[in-house]
């Protein structure tokens, strides 16, 4: 009998956990890390004493929704390494940071140490400056890549990228990659010869 009853018991914490995780990822995902526990409690239909039971901590909560992007950008620096075109690798690289930082103003937060109880971010950070560094000391050689670029300059470039932040969600996606192909421009070398490479389509003229 005490099995029959455990079971459920189980299954209603596992989701309740998967629901909170869902509900923080899109809430601080929009809102930003400044969202308090007791709203996304409240967003995702439980107690906050059934949030705290799960992540004691803030810090706790942000690490396991970010999961899933932490391991995109652990593979976006794998792969950047891995081609041995240094400088499409230093490109994508750029690329998908953007991009991960575009869709999701919580992981951007944290990436960036924005917020104090996301500090577990940290390593994650200073493996993908490791890499900037990398790539840019092998495309540098290439003579694609400028030879005044710093790995400052990443920092420098998500800075301001983090404007993007307050426009509409797809408004801000499109933005993103046109500010990306912007960047890389800017960080190239020389022009290309020939036609230059075609931008994507710019944002809503409301942005």
């Amino acid at each position: 009998m005490t099995d029959c009853l455990s079971h459920p018991t189980r299954s209603d914490a596992r989701d309740n956990r998967a629901r909170i995780l869902e509900t923080a990822r899109a809430v601080f995902g929009e809102e930003g890390l400044g969202t308090p526990l007791r709203e996304v409690a409240r967003q995702a239909g439980v107690g906050p004493a059934t949030l705290y039971r799960h992540f004691p901590t803030k810090q706790a909560l942000i690490v396991d929704a970010f999961a899933e992007q932490r391991g995109t950008c652990h593979a976006a620096v794998r792969d950047a390494l891995a081609d041995p075109d240094a400088w499409r690798g230093f490109r994508t690289l750029i690329e998908r940071i953007c991009e991960l930082h575009a869709h999701s103003r919580g992981f951007a937060d944290a990436f960036m140490a924005t917020f104090p109880e996301a500090m577990d971010f940290a390593a994650d950070r200073e493996r993908t400056l490791r890499a900037v560094a990398e790539l840019s000391r092998r495309a540098q050689k290439t003579g694609l890549l400028r030879p005044g670029f710093v790995v400052d300059d990443l920092v420098l470039m998500l800075m301001a990228h983090r404007g993007l932040q307050d426009a509409p969600r797809a408004a801000r996606y499109v933005a993103s990659r046109r500010f990306a192909a912007y960047v890389i421009e800017a960080f190239r070398a020389a022009p290309e010869t020939g036609a230059p490479t075609p931008l994507p389509l710019p944002p809503a003229p409301h942005l």
